[in-house]
């Protein structure tokens, strides 16, 4: 769901007019009201707050350009929060006059990003104004790496001219970006990174809303290589090999939004006072059911997450939470935020009343939200209700690790990986199980040790007979 952009007006023309006069009646006085002309005629479009945690957005892509004219209602563009990319919409019909944040700033949640004339001809005055008083908070986006003071020091001198070949396309197929070959539709900082890269627009396919060019794409071309890009070296003396990561060594990156975001809440986490409790839980049994209804599209996923919430039915207590040090409050709903890992760092996609839904159900909704995760497409209710959340890093091997309590919540449980192990039967033998380590980390204002002792044998209870996930 798209937002509607903020705006307020500038006051830029204010007009008053008083007119005084009297009666013709001998005798008397009459005062005519004063009438009085108030025209805003240019808006300032403020970066608007995409959640509740949101204190800064940085701009993705202009979806419209400086001029066009904009309709109540229609994308203007796209923001990045802290957990998603979100279009804005305008609230007002206008013209786009002056874009005062380029693609890739980042602005204070409330500050002007833009502005909005009424009419074309105050156009020309917008743009003195946002050339006269622009976002001093908003830092410029970062120079590209072939234009740093490193490389302008470095004694390896490459010239590189990049151009772009694609394939024909297929029958008379046009991409939008393209215009039919009259125009080439691409955001503003796109066009000033690609001529400082040399790199051909014309070539170059567009990610951004219809076809439109952004400058990840110029960025995707020049580090792409491969078949779609030929680079010509003019001049080459003795090239450094970069690393196949593609990572350079010794650079100083700052955090993405969603990055800082995880760093506020990781270094808010730290005046909670938790505690740890780990539990073995044997799995051979929901292993073998997970092999017998995953051709039905059920996920591990959504299994540990429905004997999780099972579990929490019966313990309210560890899927309570205290925000004021002062009280707590036993959640109405029992919400599975479980941990995704995505480009430039993690979102906690949220599985609703996990308790009373359907495995099916719960599977086919847990599809849904990574795929949204991993667009950035999430909406806040999706990624910020979680009452207990699930972090697995079982699917890398990882045997056993501790989870840092996401501010709000009770707990948070770590899953490592279900492996064989030797262990003694009931009747004194050795025999071979399948078992996982699970880690869980609380709040212990709330939750104590016996609470937790308690909710994971009963989750291990659930797991190792486990006929009621399918229920």
């Amino acid at each position: 769901m798209s937002r509607l952009l903020q705006t307020s007006f500038l006051q830029s023309t204010t007009s008053l007019h008083s007119r005084t006069g009297a009666s013709s009646v001998p005798g008397f006085r009459v005062n005519k009201p004063r009438i009085v002309h108030v025209r805003a005629k240019i808006r300032e479009i403020f970066m608007p707050a995409l959640s509740s945690t949101m204190t800064e957005g940085k701009i993705v892509s202009w979806i419209r350009s400086e001029g066009d004219k904009l309709s109540k209602g229609e994308s203007v563009v796209v923001v990045e929060s802290d957990k998603a990319d979100m279009d804005v919409e305008t609230f007002y019909d206008g013209y786009l006059a002056a874009i005062m944040v380029e693609e890739g700033g980042v602005a204070p949640v409330g500050s002007a990003i833009a502005l909005l004339a009424e009419t074309e001809e105050e156009i020309a005055d917008a743009k003195a104004k946002a050339s006269g008083g622009g976002n001093s908070q908003s830092p410029p986006p970062p120079p590209p790496p072939a234009s740093s003071p490193a490389a302008a020091e470095a004694p390896v001198a490459v010239e590189k001219k990049v151009s772009v070949s694609v394939p024909s396309p297929i029958a008379s197929a046009v991409h939008p970006a393209s215009e039919g070959g009259k125009r080439i539709v691409a955001s503003p900082y796109a066009k000033k990174l690609a001529k400082e890269l040399n790199v051909e627009l014309a070539g170059l396919i567009g990610s951004g809303p219809m076809g439109r060019i952004v400058a990840k794409d110029v960025e995707a071309a020049v580090a792409g290589g491969g078949a779609a890009v030929k680079t010509e070296v003019a001049t080459v003396a003795a090239a450094a090999p970069a690393p196949a990561t593609g990572v350079e060594l010794g650079s100083v990156v700052p955090f993405t939004t969603m990055q800082g975001a995880v760093s506020r809440n990781m270094v808010e986490s730290l005046v909670v006072p938790t505690f740890r409790v780990g539990y073995t839980i044997n799995t051979d049994a929901l292993d073998a059911l997970y092999k017998k209804i995953k051709s039905k599209g059920v996920t591990m996923t959504a299994l540990l997450a429905k004997a999780t919430a099972l579990a929490l039915a019966k313990h309210p207590v560890v899927n309570s939470s205290c925000r004021d040090g002062n009280s707590f409050v036993y959640n109405k709903s029992i919400n599975i935020a479980v941990a995704v890992a995505i480009d430039g760092g993690l979102i906690t996609p949220v599985l609703q009343n996990a308790d009373k839904v359907d495995i099916y159900s719960l599977s086919r909704k847990w599809k849904e939200l990574v795929d949204k995760a991993r667009a950035k497409q999430l909406q806040p209710q999706e990624y910020n209700t979680g009452t207990f959340t699930l972090s697995n890093l079982g699917m890398f091997g990882v045997d056993r690790f501790d989870a840092i309590l996401p501010p709000g919540t009770g707990a948070i449980m770590a899953v490592g990986a279900s492996q064989p192990t030797v262990v003694a039967t009931k009747d004194g033998r050795m025999g071979m199980k399948s078992q996982m380590q699970v880690n869980v980390t609380a709040d212990h204002r709330v939750i104590y040790g016996a609470d937790l002792a308690q909710f994971l044998q009963t989750l291990a209870s659930i797991i190792e007979d486990p006929k009621d996930l399918t229920f």
